[in-house]
């Protein structure tokens, strides 16, 4: 674990170097967690790039983004300079004018799921016709939902969506209020151990990775700047692997929810990737053109265009996966 730690921090050290001449021209960064996005959980409370930029002067500002969809409003908004989300969450905002650049991968989760409760009669996703789900617009469930509908034969004109954010879709699963939620861990997890609901269609390869957004403008400023974030997060999730129950410890800290609940969560969460290039862009395209048959994004898009000019694997070429 030493050498695995060493070598991060040695690479940290020679994108370090290159990025001082330029630091001194910002003095914040601005970035998010996220509990779908372990790793940056690690970041936070190891203080890693507080450490990196403190001998720039540069403050760290983290705000906690509660789904794709609120990542990717801060980003635009320019309240982000770094934001964390789904691929296909990611494209999506590319293609709505948000200009953003996918720099890094996080995780390759399984982290969405189609949930109901055991008393629904709900098995399978033609038993949703007429039925109401919740589900958070614009993030990877939603995404999910939209291609098990059509994969169904159904489109979302066929069912009731419920727009409410993840915790909420939880708890109006758990009252009774919908019949259905397009769920994302760790509230998933929660749903299924601590309430006993039923993850009822599940297709791991339909869930997109995650992934670290940019501001373009940002990123075109301050190159250097965004390579040494990049390199950071690499430290950070160098050790969430190499000591999972310090993740698991990041987890439950920061979700208050109990060590079964994040266990099953880290059960379907692989943090073993991070270069970002044709591999996370082949799945983004896949999603995007099932959306685009199903009708969420207009015919006229160039969807492997846009997810060429989303995905820019420069930044992240001294990770050497």
């Amino acid at each position: 674990m030493k050498y695995v730690i060493s070598l991060a921090l040695g690479l940290l050290a020679s994108v370090t170097a290159l990025g001082h001449a330029v630091a001194a021209e910002i003095s914040e960064i601005r970035i998010d967690w996220a509990t779908y996005n372990p790793v940056s959980l690690v970041l936070k409370s190891d203080g890693l790039l507080e450490k990196e930029f403190a001998k720039d002067g540069i403050k760290v500002t983290w705000v906690q983004s509660a789904g794709s969809n609120k990542a990717l409003e801060f980003l635009n908004a320019s309240s982000l300079d770094f934001g964390s989300t789904a691929g296909a969450a990611a494209l999506i905002g590319r293609i709505n004018g948000n200009p953003i650049k996918s720099v890094y991968v996080y995780s390759r989760p399984e982290w969405t799921a189609l949930v109901t409760r055991k008393d629904t009669g709900i098995s399978k996703v033609a038993d949703l016709k007429g039925k109401s789900i919740a589900v958070t617009r614009g993030t990877d469930p939603h995404i999910f939902l939209v291609r098990a509908l059509a994969d169904a034969g159904l489109s979302e004109k066929d069912v009731s969506l419920v727009l409410l954010q993840h915790a909420d879709g939880k708890l109006a699963l758990q009252r009774g209020d919908v019949d259905a939620w397009a769920g994302l861990d760790p509230l998933m997890a929660s749903a299924e151990v601590e309430n006993g609901d039923r993850l009822f269609y599940r297709k791991p390869e339909n869930n997109t990775w995650g992934v670290l957004n940019v501001r373009e403008a940002f990123a075109k400023e301050h190159p250097q700047i965004v390579s040494r974030v990049i390199a950071t997060y690499e430290v950070a999730r160098k050790k969430a692997v190499a000591e999972p129950e310090v993740l698991k410890a990041a987890l439950v800290n920061a979700t208050k929810l109990p060590d079964n609940v994040i266990a099953k969560q880290l059960e379907r969460t692989d943090l073993s990737y991070s270069k970002i290039g044709d591999e996370q862009r082949a799945t983004i395209e896949a999603a995007g053109a099932a959306l685009q048959q199903a009708g969420v994004i207009k015919a006229d898009v160039d969807v492997k265009k846009v997810a060429g000019d989303l995905i820019d694997p420069t930044f992240g070429n001294s990770l050497g996966q």
